[in-house]
């Protein structure tokens, strides 16, 4: 069991930037934690601070309130599973598992014990005298996950750790992970580039980006509350669909004129958007938040917008339609009812009461 307390931490490689920066956070006993954000944001250097694989320029970590800046990496009883699994070729899966175990001079029938209990949670018991060469992508995966598990350390750290599988063996691995960690009850820090990922897996996510703390909260809060235009953007697929335009107040009401087109602001969010009457925001909203006007009954002319059908994109269970304004391009996610013909003019209805606002020059959410 491990709790973790990060204060201001930073990592410079150079003197002019920062690879991290000023990230503090505390990380609960038995939390599934992600870090996520784009390539260059700082998490995976983030993780090997914690890891002990990377210098702390300068900031604290502590671990179970105990201070670990100068704990080498072998004593600070974290496991950590890399992008690529990183197992020994010349060595059986048994070994691979083993080999941690025994540069600590555990018992040989401790060691044994351990790797077949380990085999039996990831599945693995048959393939313990093969070679990583004789695996496929998932199973090496597994065994990596095993030579962790092994150790029982505190803290888990991943580092991508699905990243090189494919999608549907990635969609396997996210729950055998998950339900890993609530067989053995202990702190999950999970890094990842992919917001799927980081939805499905996370009690809590962190949004990074160069360097910087953006947001920290369920995964919910972060899709439904976003802090920032970044933040509403990088969470969430397809993308939420941004579009410039300006406030505008007629007859006692707000609206949001993009040019092509105009919407009016739902009632609750004016008080917050009054005072950008006159200037340029940005809309957000999802692509599930856009319908077609002919199966909605409620729709009127203050909250449609007519678009034309580029692209059509079936699914299966929903349809993506592409659609532009002759300004924006943007996104629908419709049911297989909703199917429209490309090229074709089409009356779309804005969920007012779903978009967000942002500001055009700081880019933070106004509501």
């Amino acid at each position: 069991m491990a709790n973790i307390r990060i204060k201001n931490l930073c990592k410079s490689y150079r003197s002019d930037s920062k690879a991290v920066d000023d990230f503090n956070l505390e990380i609960g006993d038995k939390e599934f934690l992600v870090l996520v954000g784009p390539s260059g944001c700082g998490k995976s250097t983030t993780l090997r601070m914690i890891a002990g694989l990377e210098d702390i320029t300068s900031g604290e970590i502590w671990i179970n309130d105990r201070l670990v800046n100068d704990v080498p990496a072998k004593d600070r009883n974290i496991a950590m599973v890399f992008q690529n699994g990183a197992l020994y070729p010349h060595m059986s899966v048994f070994e691979n598992m083993a080999f941690g175990l025994k540069l600590r001079n555990y018992p040989k029938a401790e060691i044994q014990k351990r790797v077949y209990e380990a085999a039996e949670i990831l599945g693995i018991k048959q393939y313990l005298e093969r070679r990583p060469r004789e695996l496929s992508g998932g199973e090496h995966q597994r065994v990596a996950l095993g030579r962790a598990i092994v150790r029982k350390p505190v803290v888990f750290l991943f580092d991508e750790p699905l990243s090189n599988l494919d999608a549907k063996m990635r969609v396997h691995m996210r729950t055998e992970i998950y339900k890993l960690r609530m067989r053995l009850q202990t702190t999950f820090i999970y890094v990842t580039h992919d917001q799927t990922e980081a939805m499905t897996m996370g009690d809590r996510i962190v949004v990074m980006n160069k360097g910087v703390i953006l947001q920290c909260a369920d995964p919910m809060t972060v899709y439904n509350r976003p802090v920032n235009k970044f933040v509403a953007s990088f969470i969430g697929s397809p993308p939420i669909n941004l579009m410039s335009g300006k406030i505008i107040k007629k007859d006692l009401k707000y609206f949001f004129d993009e040019g092509k087109f105009r919407v009016k602001i739902s009632d609750p969010m004016c008080p917050k958007i009054a005072s950008y009457n006159g200037q340029e925001v940005i809309l957000g909203i999802r692509s599930e938040d856009i319908y077609d006007k002919l199966f909605v009954s409620e729709a009127s002319s203050e909250n449609t917008v007519r678009a034309i059908c580029e692209v059509v994109e079936p699914l299966g269970s929903e349809v993506y339609l592409y659609l532009t304004t002759g300004k924006h391009s943007f996104i629908a996610r419709v049911g297989t009812h909703d199917r429209s013909d490309v090229n074709r003019d089409m009356d779309l209805v804005f969920d007012m009461s779903k978009v967000h606002f942002f500001d055009s020059k700081t880019e933070e959410t106004i509501i």
